[in-house]
């Protein structure tokens, strides 16, 4: 793990690089954006009152109360790296106490012995996963330490599981594409934000993947069979944040990806992970992507600024909103 001053210069230099891109109006940040039909003014409308939503709703614990999803230190998670990603100064910007409330939230739950987060395995990765991304932008000196346990959790709960993979404990001994592809993410996201991951870990991981993978390109639960877009997608991130975007594998499962419904069961949870796999895909295929991403979610969204879902309205917003940040490109995870 890097020392809290290099983590502290890390800090100060990434906020001299972007805020003047912060300041500027969005029709400004081309280098951001790709061409959309609709403007970027509007994109932004779209994200800032989604965001505006989730921060006046918000707990003073950090959760929300939208039960039982928004109570979880995963949403959580995902809900402070979707205002993260926006690309305001998480120390005074406009979000700066919802972020601060949100990261107390998360380290709260963290077992301060074993480093688990919450109380499952999907909890953790998805909690990693927003540490990591505050890790060199937010300035807490718990984070770092905090993360270093979490991503330790991650790897020791692989090393110990037959399967090489995860499920729903750090114990468990079988594994699932879903609960693996939240610990793969959160490990791509602690390398990039400088800690060190074993490259065999990451390996070990695709190889789990891999088995789940069937014969026409997608992606199962626990094996090859049943495959469905959301754990296509999931696979097809997890082999693009590896760089392996030009193996069979990927060209297979984006096939099969591109062939789903988007809007069968777990739609929010589709985009959050359709998105991404759709921009690392290329250049065209996310364009096309985001431009009917944007028209759809701009007209479920309620007036409020929130999102209707399964899992409450906390994460459908908060992964609306993600599935909409790459438009902006602030976090290394969202790097093609």
């Amino acid at each position: 793990m890097m020392p809290d001053r290099v983590q502290i210069l890390l800090i100060l230099l990434r906020t001299l690089l972007f805020a003047p891109l912060v300041a500027v109006p969005l029709q400004a940040q081309q280098l951001f954006t790709d061409q959309i039909d609709l403007a970027a003014t509007e994109v932004d409308r779209i994200y800032v009152k989604g965001l505006q939503y989730l921060s006046s709703t918000q707990t003073e614990r950090g959760n929300w109360d939208d039960r039982p999803y928004g109570m979880e230190p995963g949403v959580v998670g995902l809900t402070m790296v979707s205002i993260l990603a926006h690309g305001d100064d998480p120390n005074h910007g406009p979000y700066a106490l919802t972020v601060s409330r949100a990261l107390d939230f998360i380290l709260s739950e963290q077992n301060p012995r074993t480093g688990y987060i919450g109380r499952t395995m999907y909890n953790h990765g998805f909690a990693t996963l927003a540490l990591a991304e505050a890790y060199g932008s937010v300035i807490d000196e718990r984070i770092g330490p905090a993360l270093e346990l979490a991503i330790n959790l991650i790897l020791t709960s692989q090393s110990n599981n037959p399967k090489n993979a995860w499920r729903y404990s750090p114990e468990s001994k079988d594994a699932d594409t879903t609960v693996s592809g939240a610990q793969m993410v959160a490990l791509f996201a602690a390398r990039n934000a400088g800690l060190s991951v074993p490259q065999e870990a990451i390996e070990k991981g695709l190889e789990f993947f891999l088995t789940c993978q069937s014969t026409d390109g997608g992606f199962g639960y626990t094996s090859a069979s049943g495959p469905n877009g959301p754990r296509t997608a999931i696979g097809c991130l997890v082999l693009a944040l590896a760089k392996r975007k030009e193996t069979a594998a990927f060209q297979s499962a984006f096939t099969f990806l591109k062939r789903s419904n988007k809007s069968s069961s777990y739609y929010h949870y589709f985009l959050y992970y359709g998105s991404q796999a759709f921009f690392h895909a290329s250049p065209e295929d996310w364009n096309a992507w985001n431009r009917e991403n944007i028209t759809e979610l701009k007209q479920a969204q309620n007036s409020n600024g929130s999102w209707d879902g399964q899992f409450g309205s906390t994460f459908s917003t908060s992964a609306s909103l993600l599935s909409l940040a790459l438009n902006y490109r602030f976090l290394p995870i969202y790097e093609r």
